[in-house]
């Protein structure tokens, strides 16, 4: 029977992390962290996360894995998270799932492609320089010609997608979709129970607008100014996310600070539209609506529930 393991998702700024630290103390639980920014080491203030502190108190774990250069993959998270629940459990504790990158999920639980597909720097960047003399569009017409299929599933300014399947192409010769065909599809490692957080919209753009300000008056800036100091290229791709990539762009003097601000807010919001389609698709969840349920009561339930699963080993 493939092992259950439970996972606490919403999008970003729902209130997560609140919630998921009294849960982790009531299950006698170690949280693992679903966060692709997370991973990478001196991304603190605007990866958001916790405190040092309160991860002596909690274990914490996936966070600070690699440095900001190394390419991450949800292939790499699958097998790092398999390798952490195993030790927690020999521990006899209980894994949490916690955050709300919703790939790293699909790639845990579902049937997800992992082949190892080539990978090369050089050639990314050359074809980042081109979208920037041709535009995005050039780059993705020239896509869609040699691969309509894989090109039609993403968003013609989607960049970083399309220079992957262009940069596939050209190191294999063939079109992403074979290579995915070929590649075949391999069961995930586990099923996840999950417990989904949501907020109505307008509760969550101000959320993500308060914690962005506060990010940026807490020493976002200084955070990337000291990335760059350290000699990170702006391309790789712990610098490619949002907030991050807008700070690039102020440091080299291409915008002001209020518009790095305004940037990131944006960008945040969007992101979150887009967990909130992907964690629409997931089951089996039950949600919370924050605004009409008490976060206190809420966790009430989600313990209850949790501790009668465990007992009955459905978890």
């Amino acid at each position: 029977m493939t092992p259950f393991l439970l996972a606490l998702i919403g999008p970003t700024a729902v209130g997560k992390t609140a919630i998921s630290l009294p849960l982790a103390e009531a299950l006698g639980a170690e949280i693992i962290s679903v966060d692709s920014r997370q991973v990478y080491r001196y991304l603190d203030v605007g990866a958001d996360k916790i405190s040092p502190e309160v991860r002596r108190r909690i274990p914490h774990h996936l966070i600070d894995v690699v440095d900001p250069d190394e390419p991450f993959s949800a292939a790499d998270f699958v097998a790092r998270t398999t390798d952490a629940v195993e030790r927690i459990r020999r521990r006899g504790r209980t894994p949490l799932l916690v955050g709300g990158t919703p790939f790293y999920y699909a790639a845990l639980a579902e049937r997800t492609l992992t082949p190892d597909l080539p990978r090369d720097w050089n050639l990314r960047a050359h074809l980042e320089e081109e979208a920037q003399k041709e535009g995005r569009e050039a780059l993705y017409r020239r896509l869609a010609e040699r691969d309509p299929d894989y090109a039609g599933r993403i968003h013609p300014h989607d960049l970083r997608r399309v220079v992957r399947g262009l940069e596939i192409l050209e190191l294999s010769g063939k079109p992403p979709t074979q290579i995915y065909r070929e590649g075949g599809r391999k069961e995930g490692a586990f099923a996840l129970s999950y417990l989904g957080l949501t907020r109505p919209r307008e509760e969550l753009y101000q959320g993500i607008t308060r914690r962005a300000t506060a990010q940026f008056a807490a020493g976002f800036p200084e955070e990337v100014e000291m990335l760059l100091r350290r000699g990170y290229d702006p391309r790789c791709p712990a610098l490619q996310g949002f907030g991050y990539r807008e700070l690039v762009r102020y440091h080299r003097g291409e915008c002001t600070l209020e518009d790095a601000l305004a940037g990131d807010i944006a960008a945040t919001k969007a992101f979150s539209r887009r967990q909130m389609t992907w964690f629409r698709k997931f089951t089996p969840v039950l949600w919370y609506d924050l605004s009409v349920e008490e976060e206190e009561e809420a966790l009430r339930h989600m313990v209850d529930l949790c501790r009668q699963r465990m007992e009955d080993g459905t978890t």
